[in-house]
């Protein structure tokens, strides 16, 4: 049987997913940018959690940029918008928003409340749904949308993640969608094995797309990540087989698995100074999308548009 809860810990109003059969628990934070908080599961060891997050609204609210936007929906666009200016549709935009270096970063809704609208635990799992509806209060984004974040937790110590994207306004809109999760075992990401179903890289001039493609093979098979530095964009191949990425601890055996579905043909990869988590970001479009078009989408008035990926942890024997 799963079961929906709720708990305040540390200045987080939290909902708690929970498999009572496995004890696998997600953690949600929907006050903080529908925030994936943590994805605990049991092992012989004990209680393993996967996702690195914030120690609390503290220090959420005092630096969630300088810590890497961890576990946050990114949207109208994730990564980064060069200059924090954009056109569309022959109108010049600049983007009110935070900003590293005059670049736009992460979208509008990672620090905004999303509100409950939904919740269904049955002997099979655990669902809640999520909504933000973006009033266009941006002079920069000034598109009024609907924002439905659906979280679902399912026997194997699986979670599905949906984002809907619903156009509320009169005129077109330009969206992408993303996710920022950083994930651990525990131990420094230098020991962990990586792969991703992708042979192709975006070449990066200052982190912007500079729209030439290069071949990149590195962790094509299972690899030791070692000290290799990360802060890229790939093209999936979703003529393999999934899982798409796996993220594999050979000192305890178990492992992350990620199936993003189609709608999200780019995977971020970074991987912090600290090197303890390592950000593995399921995206509809790259760095920039707002100006070199890559995996944009024109969202038409009452149009609607889902994105969806899949975590599984387990242990592979």
């Amino acid at each position: 049987m799963f079961t929906i809860g709720k708990d305040q810990q540390n200045g987080f109003d939290k909902l708690m997913l929970t498999d009572n059969q496995s004890q696998a628990k997600v953690e949600i934070v929907p006050g903080f940018g529908a925030m994936l908080h943590a994805f605990t599961v049991q092992t012989e060891q004990g209680t393993l959690n996967v996702i690195d997050s914030y120690s609390g609204k503290k220090q959420f609210d005092e630096k969630p940029e300088p810590e890497g936007f961890k576990g946050l929906k990114l949207s109208p666009f994730p990564c980064r918008i060069q200059n924090a200016a954009y056109t569309f549709n022959d109108q010049r935009y600049h983007l009110n928003t935070a900003a590293a270096n005059g670049t736009a970063l992460h979208g509008l809704l990672y620090k905004q409340p999303f509100e409950c609208v939904e919740q269904e635990a049955t002997g099979d799992f655990a669902k809640v749904a999520l909504v933000h509806k973006y009033s266009a209060d941006n002079t920069g984004y000034p598109f009024p949308y609907t924002c439905t974040v659906e979280y679902i937790l399912k026997k194997a110590n699986t979670l599905q993640v949906t984002t809907t994207v619903k156009n509320t306004g009169a005129s077109v809109m330009p969206i992408a969608d993303g996710w920022h999760p950083y994930f651990t075992f525990g131990r420094p990401v230098n020991e962990l094995q990586l792969q991703f179903q992708s042979n192709k890289m975006l070449e990066f001039v200052n982190l912007i797309p500079s729209g030439k493609i290069l071949p990149y093979t590195t962790f094509a098979l299972p690899a030791t990540i070692g000290e290799t530095e990360l802060d890229n964009s790939f093209l999936l191949d979703f003529s393999k087989q999934q899982p798409m990425c796996t993220l594999h601890d050979p000192a305890s055996k178990w492992q992350l698995e990620i199936r993003p579905d189609e709608s999200y043909p780019y995977l971020q990869i970074y991987i912090p100074p600290h090197r303890k988590s390592i950000a593995i970001e399921n995206l509809s479009a790259p760095p920039d999308s707002f100006n070199n078009g890559m995996g944009l989408i024109r969202l038409e008035p009452g149009d609607a548009a889902t994105f969806s990926t899949q975590f599984t942890v387990r242990k592979k024997e």
